[in-house]
């Protein structure tokens, strides 16, 4: 596992956005792990959010011109990376939608640069896939081209379909789709601890019930 992969595990924990215990996933899991990108909550956690997602775009070198993220979670997203990526000299424009049109002022759905060009979809995870089809469509009607998605996390839980969320996504609208870790990583990062033996055997029971290995 990459150093960029342990830091990031790291600072999750830290601010308590890996957490470990009895969660309920959407689709009515019982999980003994939860990721909440929300809980990157404040300016220091955010920016370094922001970093990890600018640094692990630049290094698949995909050929992108802008930046879109969904409402909610994927406003503070763009506007982090957008800034992450200018500190390393790239000025990038970036957008996001409203969950309601706006028929006043300026109108319309979109806030923030006009769609154009090739444009990376940026969300937390991907639970469904339903979030990333609906910015696949709103980007396409809107004369761009997606080109990517990137999300903070694959939970690597296969589906109905024997797939997991993040695999069918990029089958059915034939995009890549990265993660700046998924769960064989925390396995892993977990495994090389001493202080999570617990968890780990309660993690790996879940990814041996519904998970890739």
């Amino acid at each position: 596992m990459s150093l960029n992969k342990t830091s990031f595990i790291e600072l999750a924990i830290k601010n308590n956005v890996l957490q470990f215990g009895n969660f309920i996933t959407k689709a009515g899991r019982e999980s003994p792990y939860f990721f909440n990108l929300g809980a990157f909550d404040n300016g220091d956690s955010i920016k370094s959010l922001g970093q990890f997602y600018a640094n692990r775009i630049l290094e698949t070198n995909i050929k992108f011109d802008m930046l879109y993220g969904p409402a909610y979670k994927g406003i503070a997203l763009v506007t982090a990376i957008a800034i992450s990526l200018a500190e390393l000299g790239l000025n990038i424009p970036y957008c996001f939608n409203r969950k309601e049109v706006k028929d006043h002022g300026e109108g319309g759905n979109i806030v923030g640069a006009p769609i154009n060009g090739n444009v990376l979809i940026i969300d937390d995870v991907i639970s469904a896939g339903t979030s990333i089809n609906e910015s696949h469509e709103l980007i396409k009607n809107n004369g761009g081209n997606p080109v990517g998605v990137f999300v903070a996390i694959d939970r690597q839980e296969k589906g109905p379909h024997g797939l997991t969320a993040t695999a069918e996504v990029s089958s059915n609208l034939k995009l890549p789709v990265y993660s700046l870790i998924n769960l064989i990583d925390i396995v892993s990062y977990l495994d090389q601890s001493d202080s999570y033996a617990d968890e780990l055997v309660k993690i790996k029971l879940f990814q041996k019930t519904y998970g890739i290995t």
